[in-house]
């Protein structure tokens, strides 16, 4: 076994191609990025309400304020991937994410606590999930698709364990171990693999995207115009020549509404059921029913994005996510409930494939953790937008059906920019 600190080498030999042994570190860091995910912070809400003593709405409030700090600076951290390499920084963010998380364990104050949301909500929700998702596209091209669904299994499986993991810690014990029992796994588990398993690009260590042979550029052209737009490499653009594309805040905002909307529905969705009357365990079991179902479907996506143009796939998600918004304002059993846990599940695993391979495939590889950096404020913000209004239009009308209603017209809009935004293949 050979381990090159210089980054030049593979650290083993393996009988099959080494990008499926980055898609497995790189769907390890998505689950390693669940202690700064919101599945899994809800569990230690009521343990910061009722141990400290602080209201419901002020440990919210300092949540969605850390988030947004966190998505307004985590731009910087993009930019760390494209100038240092992910061998150098996904290492040291699982280090430093392991610190942020030992300090929520000392939480005493709302200062702290603020501080504590926004270094986990930087560190785990965006910069472990921006690592992910621009190092795997350098590793494959033709079968990209399927290596990002591979990758989205981490994150399937922390957000079906962490939240029954962490409730079984802080009942076993408290929740300050709880969040030291992460930490501890971050820095043995995490940072070390990330730094002996890591490769930043196939080329380094003679090898070609997908476990190809090398091929000559005649080969090349020919094999691109046979496989079609989603499988072209495309120029690589900086993120101040992107800015200026029509294209990419097209994108944007089909990446900020299943962000807002998903989340304002994940966070009220017990008040939801319980409008229609239906208990707790039913918006439980709703929940679970999305984390079961959008991994088959994670899969299938990968499968069909390396054959369909990515935009046609986004221009049917949003439509379905329009029409099951109106089956939940008419939910009123539990079969009727699960249902929509069984579609919304279909969408989610679609979307979380999309949301990876666009950028790549629309912006090229060079700058992209510059580009997902700047991604990841639209997914931030939208997050800490999407309870806030559901919650106002509750207290206001007295029911959701109203903003339900009202939130339907986001994914329809979305659906619209999807057709328009055009990638560089098809132009």
């Amino acid at each position: 076994m050979q381990l090159n600190l210089k980054n030049k080498t593979l650290p083993f030999e393996t009988s099959f191609y080494y990008g499926w042994i980055i898609v497995f570190v790189s769907g390890l860091g998505l689950f390693f990025s669940g202690p700064g995910q919101t599945y899994s912070v809800s569990v230690f809400i009521d343990s910061f309400i009722e141990d400290l003593g602080w209201s419901r709405s002020n440990v919210s409030f300092l949540y969605s304020l850390g988030t947004l700090m966190a998505g307004l600076t985590v731009t910087y951290v993009g930019r760390q991937f494209d100038q240092h390499g992910h061998h150098r920084t996904v290492p040291l963010i699982s280090l430093i994410f392991g610190v942020a998380l030992l300090w929520m364990s000392f939480v005493v104050n709302p200062i702290m606590l603020f501080i504590g949301f926004y270094a986990i909500r930087l560190l785990g929700q965006s910069s472990m999930t921006i690592g992910p998702s621009t190092l795997v596209p350098k590793w494959f091209q033709r079968k990209r698709g399927r290596a990002f669904s591979l990758m989205s299994i981490g994150e399937i499986i922390g957000a079906a364990s962490l939240p029954p993991l962490n409730t079984w810690i802080i009942n076993t014990w408290n929740w300050r171990t709880g969040w030291r029992v992460w930490t501890v796994l971050l820095w043995i588990v995490m940072a070390p693999l990330a730094h002996f398993l890591i490769r930043d690009k196939p080329q380094e260590v003679g090898l070609e995207p997908d476990g190809d042979q090398p091929l000559e550029e005649e080969e090349k052209a020919i094999t691109s115009e046979k496989e079609g737009e989603n499988l072209t490499e495309v120029t690589s653009k900086p993120l101040s020549e992107v800015r200026h594309s029509p294209v990419f805040w097209l994108l944007l905002y089909c990446m900020f509404v299943p962000s807002m909307v998903g989340t304002g529905l994940t966070f009220h969705m017990v008040s939801i059921m319980g409008e229609r009357g239906l208990s707790p365990t039913v918006a439980a079991t709703v929940l679970s029913t999305i984390a079961v179902v959008g991994f088959p479907s994670t899969l299938l996506s990968g499968y069909l994005l390396d054959r369909v143009r990515i935009r046609y796939i986004m221009l049917t998600t949003f439509i379905l996510y329009a029409g099951i918004m109106v089956w939940l304002i008419y939910v009123d059993n539990l079969v009727m409930a699960v249902l929509y846990g069984v579609f919304m599940g279909l969408i989610m695993g679609f979307h979380r494939v999309t949301v990876n391979i666009i950028w790549p495939n629309y912006f090229g590889l060079e700058h992209l953790g510059s580009i997902r950096g700047a991604v990841q404020i639209a997914f931030v913000i939208g997050a800490a937008c999407g309870p806030f209004p559901m919650g106002f239009a509750y207290d206001y009308f007295g029911g959701y059906n109203e903003i339900l209603w009202l939130l339907i017209v986001f994914p329809l809009l979305a659906a619209v920019a999807s057709y328009f935004a055009v990638s560089p293949g098809e132009r």
